[in-house]
């Protein structure tokens, strides 16, 4: 890389929306507990195994800062497809971004019955109106341990993809706002239903969706 003159892109700071423990938050159940009897160790190993879609979905909020100001990500993905199931927008990472991708998500899918909702220990995961809507939908909620990002690591994956490929580096090419959303809204349709993944069978996220209803992983 070095004679070839090929640099990584370096990560930016990661947007925390971390608040404390506000009476909140609950168990990561994402997480299997196995304990080595030989060696008094207990071990705990992150489960995002999947049989098919809609049965684990992971969120969280992400940052883009350009000279023009913030817009925030809300995004939900399915941790089998690796599709982006619905998303949002948003100049202020507000709870009213929270409930307009989750509204997005329950028109697609009305009845969630049985789905985990995976999420870092953010505040806006631990709000009561959150919590309650997650049940009244019948989806299980789950919370990564507090300061383990790897414990979310599919839904940060995309973000880290996300920004490589569409914003590191052309940071000044929008001049506004309302160019950088519509860079991001254009590159989640491209990765929904294009980009291709090796660990998606060479298929896109929405293909892979379409073959794993027609073929479902026994």
């Amino acid at each position: 890389m070095s004679s070839l003159n090929l640099f990584g892109i370096k990560a930016k700071a990661k947007y925390k929306s971390y608040k404390g423990d506000m009476n909140g938050t609950c168990k990561n159940i994402l997480i299997d507990k196995k304990v080595d009897k030989e060696k008094h160790k207990t071990i705990y190993d992150r489960n995002f195994d999947t049989t098919a879609p809609n049965q684990k979905w992971g969120t969280d909020v992400t940052e883009f800062h350009i000279a023009a100001g913030k817009l925030y990500l809300s995004p939900i993905i399915d941790f089998h497809t690796r599709e982006i199931i619905s998303f949002d927008v948003s100049i202020s990472p507000n709870f009213r971004q929270i409930t307009n991708m989750l509204n997005k998500a329950f028109e697609r899918y009305p009845k969630a019955d049985g789905i985990i909702m995976h999420s870092d220990q953010g505040w806006q995961y631990q709000m009561y109106e959150y919590k309650e809507t997650l049940k009244a939908h019948g989806i299980i909620q789950s919370m990564s341990r507090k300061g383990n990002c790897l414990d979310n690591s599919p839904t940060e994956n995309f973000f880290g993809i996300l920004k490589r490929e569409m914003f590191y580096g052309h940071e000044f090419e929008f001049k506004t706002l309302n160019q950088l959303k519509e860079a991001i809204i254009d590159y989640i349709n491209y990765y929904n239903n294009d980009r291709i993944s090796c660990k998606l069978k060479g298929l896109s996220p929405i293909k892979f969706r379409h073959q794993s209803i027609q073929s479902p992983i026994i």
